[in-house]
Formats: structure tokens, sequence, C-alpha cells
């Protein structure tokens, strides 16, 4: 009696993961993503003081989710991010994360679609540039501190997009040859 495991590579599971949002697969490997999403930005981070806050790697998880999984990485950026803000204390930064995160992943998964790479990079900068549109946006209106107060942000949102999108665009060729049983 022989048994027939089907081998698949990680490049499938955008295929498998099509259709509705609410397959069991689906919503595991979503709420994996978001766990994953979680623990990087919660624990992989650098203290930047002047920013009064910290870089993680977060974003590069965000956009190698929105790679190998499509619209799933959506709900799973923005609730794996708002629920670190919360965990750390940055509770006013919770719903523009929620907000600001989804909106990332929306445009990053966009442009993984693109087969060009020149426009796959354009859209994952446009997807960091939604970032740190947002929180200056956020800072400066919502949380009261200003334009002047919200620029000190800036410098360390481009450094933490900058390193998601160099994680994303090295580990996503390798991960897409790893097969699974």
């Amino acid at each position: 009696m022989s048994s027939s495991k089907k081998t698949t590579r990680v490049s499938d599971l955008k295929d498998s993961l099509s259709g509705p949002l609410l397959r069991p697969m689906t919503l595991a490997l979503g709420g994996l993503l978001a766990a994953m999403i979680f623990v990087s930005t919660t624990f992989l981070k650098l203290p930047v003081p002047m920013a009064q806050g910290y870089v993680h790697f977060g974003d590069g998880f965000i956009l190698l989710g929105a790679a190998l999984m499509g619209y799933v990485a959506v709900p799973a950026a923005a609730l794996g991010s708002m629920l670190a803000d919360l965990m750390l204390g940055y509770a006013p930064y919770a719903l523009p994360t929620l907000l600001i995160k989804g909106a990332v992943a929306t445009v990053a998964v966009v442009g993984f679609r693109q087969k060009n790479i020149v426009l796959r990079i354009l859209f994952l900068l446009l997807a960091e540039t939604v970032m740190i549109t947002g929180y200056f946006l956020a800072e400066a209106w919502l949380l009261g501190y200003g334009p002047v107060g919200a620029w000190a942000s800036v410098p360390g949102n481009a450094i933490q997009g900058a390193s998601g999108m160099i994680i994303a665009l090295v580990l996503r060729p390798m991960l897409k040859r790893i097969k699974i049983r």
C-alpha cells in the first residue's frame, strides 16, 4: 500500500488560498501570518528614541505575506500590527496602525502580482510610502503632534520600510522554492 503525498511549493499557497477567505486553511494560515507579524513587530525591534518609537521587522513579514498569500495578508497585517501596538503600550497608534498596515498589505499584494520587477519594486515603494505618509498624518493630526512633531518619525519609518522591502525581496525567491508535503 503506497501513500501518495502531494508535494506543493510555497508559491502554490496563493492559488490554494484563492476563493472564500473563510476556508479553514485560509483562516489558519492568515492567523499564523498575523502571529508572525505580531512577534516580529514586538520582539524583533530596535528602539529609535528620537522618533519616539522603534524600527521593527514586521513590515518584512507583511510584504512576504502579501507576496506568498495574496489578500489573506491584509487582515493579518492589520491585526498582527495593531495587536503589537497594544501589547507594547502604543494604544493611541492601534487604530491608525490597523488602517495603515492593511493599506500597505493591499498595495503590496497588487505589487507582487506585477510580472515586471521594476513595477513590483515601484509598488513596494508605494506601499511603504503609504506607511510613512499614514503615520505622518496620524501623528500630526490624530495624535496631536502637529506637522513639525510628526516629521521626527519619518526617518525611522523610512528605515523600517526599506528594511521590510529588502527582507521581502531577498526571502521571497527562496521561500517560493520550498516544498511542502
